[in-house]
């Protein structure tokens, strides 16, 4: 098809260049040769008059053009995509979809391998991809097509679509053989211990951090960030230092750590993560189906 001399065949490629970056692995999505590839990014530079992509080293960058196209792209195929499926009968045993998700080991233990059951089962072809909240930003939802973020709530970003996905309780955990276990947790001592978080670089991500010091005036004394709730749990293992996480996790993880949750010394607010998207999706009538099965299913858990 065509629109305004322009086959919309190659916007669908333009879209995996953006995300891919790299001509053999666009080649691979789209089922075609390199050389076949090498030749579509040629018409679509020659029809936008635009280099597109500059080869930097080994990889191919965008152009100041090409990362204006991708947003306006990325969502008219997101429309075009939803509106064409959503006048088929969605047979779910037949349907194939591939989903990005960013979520951290939390969610993906405690709500989305919950999930992964069930959908094995109704959506066998469905396949999945978990990143790493630290991968990308939030925009990823747009530039790097990526289905599903979970977000802490103060992390949504405004215009996305976004559900609450859960509230649960913080808790402090430190290994069974702690002082602290055996003494008994104060605030004293949850602001002199050392502490394990997750975050990256000197920064930590926990959602409690800045509540902890603008209401308590507490600064906990970090020791050890990580990049993941399980690994910020065997830092403590063997030492005296303590950390906070949410307890639906802390009831999975205690099952194989030497561990012990410990209430709080303090009231803390709940930690809330909501599910977020974009809004080209909200009538995909497969993603709708996904999300309203992760919603379900986080219900049920927390019930």
């Amino acid at each position: 098809m065509r629109f305004e001399q322009l086959d919309l065949n190659l916007l669908v490629a333009l879209d995996v260049l953006l995300e891919e970056q790299n001509i053999s692995r666009t080649a691979e999505k789209l089922f075609l040769s390199q050389s076949a590839t090498s030749s579509v990014l040629a018409r679509l530079r020659d029809y936008f008059k635009d280099d597109l992509f500059v080869q930097v080293g080994r990889k191919m960058e965008p152009t100041p053009y090409a990362l204006e196209l991708q947003m306006p792209i990325k969502q008219m195929l997101s429309i075009a995509r939803s509106s064409i499926t959503s006048k088929r009968t969605m047979d779910l045993k037949e349907r194939a979809r591939h989903f990005r998700i960013v979520a951290s080991d939390y969610i993906v233990q405690v709500f989305l391998s919950k999930m992964l059951q069930e959908v094995s089962t109704k959506a066998p072809n469905f396949t999945f991809e978990f990143l790493t909240p630290f991968s990308m930003e939030g925009e990823a939802l747009a530039r790097q097509h990526v289905d599903i973020i979970v977000v802490p709530e103060q992390n949504l970003i405004e215009s996305y679509s976004h559900a609450i996905l859960s509230k649960d309780e913080l808790v402090c955990i430190a290994d069974q053989n702690s002082n602290v276990v055996k003494n008994g947790l104060t605030i004293k001592n949850f602001s002199e211990c050392g502490h394990a978080t997750i975050g990256s670089g000197r920064t930590s991500l926990l959602s409690i951090e800045k509540w902890l010091h603008q209401t308590k005036h507490i600064k906990r004394k970090i020791e050890v960030i990580t990049s993941d709730f399980t690994s910020m749990c065997s830092a403590i293992v063997g030492t005296e230092r303590l950390a906070v996480m949410p307890k639906l996790l802390v009831n999975k993880l205690e099952k194989h750590y030497p561990i012990q949750a410990l209430s709080l010394p303090f009231e803390s607010p709940d930690f809330v993560e909501h599910l977020m998207w974009h809004p080209t999706l909200d009538s995909d009538p497969v993603h709708k189906w996904l999300r309203e099965q992760i919603l379900a299913l986080s219900n049920r858990i927390e019930s």
